[in-house]
């Protein structure tokens, strides 16, 4: 049986990108960039969504020596969309055109890896409140993007409370914080 992960890099606002800033909002360091790339790290199945594929894919293609891309690309990936055809181009992606809760509910069962999310808001939003989630990251970017950013991760998201099980610090600013979480009917003691 295999856990689910939830991860997200985040603006300290809340943000998943935001226009204009590069990737990592251009605060990688190389201590972040070793943790990325070290085995515990690559061992898993990624998930995503379409719109995560589609941009990940075309990173793939025009930057294949980026930081992490080889790796992700060498590694298994199920994609949920309704919107894809098969066969995917992008290598060791597999395409689910069914409901994604159920497919992870089945994946768990049968996958001995880690399960993954890269990205997919809509998805790991789902993934949440259907309560098949076992672990939920985050690394969190000392920037805020009030003005420029884009993809506000937690909108639309169910109230969560949140167990820390481990943190940690990167390049004495990047900030990991991992987390149980246990979906809340409402706020505690409404």
């Amino acid at each position: 049986m295999s856990d689910l992960m939830v991860d997200f890099i985040v603006s300290l606002d809340g943000y998943a990108a935001a226009e204009g800033w590069p990737g990592f909002w251009g605060m990688e360091g190389p201590e972040y960039l070793d943790w990325i790339a070290s085995s515990d790290e690559k061992e898993h199945v990624s998930l995503m969504g379409a719109t995560t594929y589609r941009l990940m894919s075309g990173f793939a293609v025009e930057a294949p020596a980026e930081p992490g891309l080889a790796e992700l690309t060498a590694m298994p990936k199920v994609v949920f969309s309704s919107t894809l055809t098969a066969p995917l181009t992008w290598e060791n992606s597999e395409l689910v055109t069914g409901d994604a809760v159920e497919a992870v509910r089945e994946l768990k069962q049968r996958e001995t890896r880690p399960l993954r999310t890269i990205g997919s808001l809509a998805l790991s939003r789902s993934l949440l409140e259907a309560g098949v989630v076992d672990r939920f990251r985050l690394v969190i970017f000392p920037v805020i993007t009030g003005k420029t950013g884009r993809e506000r991760i937690f909108d639309g998201y169910p109230d969560i409370k949140l167990d820390l099980i481990r943190s940690r610090t990167f390049d004495d600013r990047l900030q990991l914080l991992e987390y149980a979480p246990t979906v809340l009917d409402g706020p505690p003691g409404a």
